[in-house]
């Protein structure tokens, strides 16, 4: 009588599942180095369009209740490279989720320097330059390229030692707002030229503005520092 007191409880331990059991049926959850791993390649990647050498450092992922992923991608926001940037990680198999990892960008390179005053009006050359390494994501009008300066004009007093920045340069064949200019107006068995004012600034290529001397707004191609192209 005794043993047939203590049977109900045998085959309910039986039934029920152990502690191993219960810890065997929770699904792995998802390895953070896996995440940051995505992040930084995503990071390593739109940083290569840049002139100089990527620094990155993620911050660890708050994984809380995100199974293992197969299948993974990260994403940037639309405000795009920031030096402090919001990464987007999103599972697409087997389970979805997304969560978001915070990172920091560095681009460190070369960028250039007057190494004397440069007043406005001023052409620059060569000879008015020395380099700086920064970061170049910190103050993207910093200029690496010597492309975009030697021959450009200085369309403000930049001290001495002051970054040369693309905001203080204007192209020499741009064209200024208000600038006098030569439009040519072309159609199909025709050329005819005229003269005009700019309503709006344009390097080559650019679509601007003109007023011609009989008051009428027409729209062309900046084709140097002083012609405007009009297609008929």
């Amino acid at each position: 009588m005794r043993a047939s007191r203590f049977l109900p409880s045998l085959l309910l331990a039986a039934v029920l599942p152990g502690p191993a059991h219960a810890q065997a049926a929770r699904p792995a959850l998802q390895d953070p180095a896996a995440v940051v791993a995505q992040v930084e390649t995503l990071l390593q990647d739109r940083a290569a369009d840049w002139p100089g050498r990527a620094v990155i450092h993620v911050d660890a992922p708050r994984i809380v209740n995100q199974p293992a992923c197969e299948r993974m991608e990260a994403f940037l926001s639309g405000s795009g490279l920031q030096p402090r940037t919001p990464v987007g990680v999103r599972c697409l198999a087997p389970q979805p989720w997304t969560i978001y990892v915070q990172a920091s960008v560095q681009i460190l390179g070369t960028y250039f320097v007057a190494n004397r005053l440069i007043r406005r009006d001023e052409v620059l050359s060569l000879d008015d330059l020395d380099t700086r390494e920064g970061d170049l994501l910190r103050n993207r009008r910093l200029i690496g390229d010597p492309a975009h300066i030697v021959g450009w004009i200085a369309t403000r007093r930049i001290r001495a030692g002051g970054p040369i920045e693309s905001g203080a340069l204007r192209d020499p064949n741009a064209i200024e707002r208000g600038q006098q200019v030569r439009t040519i107006a072309r159609g199909v068995g025709f050329v005819a030229t005229g003269e005009g004012q700019a309503l709006e600034s344009g390097g080559p290529g650019a679509r601007i503005q003109v007023r011609t001397p009989g008051g009428q707004i027409i729209t062309g191609t900046v084709i140097d520092a002083h012609t405007v192209q009009v297609m008929m």
